[in-house]
């Protein structure tokens, strides 16, 4: 068994005394982990950074072992991403956010795509925190849970859209929220991709979608704590405001 693409590196670890586990997300064939030896290795090792663009051809007796990979760099993104840390903290949420909820060798190749548009926008830290956004909702509708946006949930209305229900994620407009308004979520224009994308806004957005990937995303992987490396990036985004 054998194949042969490009993938993003999700993540490391040491395998034996010279190799390593990598988990790579590619477009064909999903979340998919392999053993690279000597993996660990000044020559290899500098290459297996996450984010990493690689060229990966993995090989197995059969298609259910790990199997191995062996790998060729295609770009880095290190140099990019930590020139500046709040870019080192958006990369390591994205990395990690996949290795958390893609189940191993599921395809979904529009999320592939937008992975690898957002990664390389690493080096505009002005656009990025607005393209990350958009990805944690494309992220949400990939993994089935998209948010419903368009119309009021209520009134059936596009009319003075302010909140988003934290159970259904459908939009509800400001006058039918009435008395629940303190128990909804909020939804800034940037979240329907209309109006300017100012950096409070996308805050809001981001307390948004954190709420759908905590309360529905991550109650469905075991009630797993979603990686630390979100809240961490949030943060980092809300004190420079």
């Amino acid at each position: 068994m054998e194949w042969r693409g490009t993938g993003i590196l999700l993540a490391v670890r040491r395998h034996g005394e010279s190799s390593a586990i990598i988990e790579v997300f590619t477009e064909t064939h999903g979340r998919h982990a392999g053993v690279v030896r000597g993996g660990t290795s000044r020559k290899i090792a500098p290459i297996l950074q996450p984010g990493a663009q690689l060229d990966v051809a993995w090989r197995a007796r059969l298609e259910g072992h790990i199997g191995s990979f062996t790998v060729e760099p295609v770009r880095s993104r290190a140099v990019a991403a930590m020139s500046d840390r709040l870019m080192l903290a958006g990369l390591n949420t994205v990395t990690g956010l996949l290795t958390f909820c893609l189940p191993e060798r599921e395809v979904h190749a529009p999320l592939y795509r937008r992975t690898e548009t957002l990664l390389d926008l690493l080096d505009q830290p002005d656009l990025w925190p607005l393209a990350y956004l958009r990805w944690e909702l494309a992220l949400l509708e990939e993994m089935g849970y998209a948010l419903q946006l368009d119309t009021c949930a209520v009134t059936g209305t596009q009319d003075d859209l302010a909140y988003v229900s934290p159970k259904t994620g459908r939009a509800v407009s400001r006058g039918a929220a009435g008395e629940w308004a303190s128990r909804l979520l909020p939804l800034p224009d940037v979240l329907r991709g209309i109006g300017a994308a100012g950096d409070a806004e996308i805050a809001e957005g981001f307390r948004t979608t954190g709420h759908f990937l905590s309360a529905h995303l991550a109650a469905n992987q075991g009630n797993r704590a979603l990686p630390e490396a979100r809240a961490r990036f949030v943060d980092a985004f809300n004190r420079q405001i």
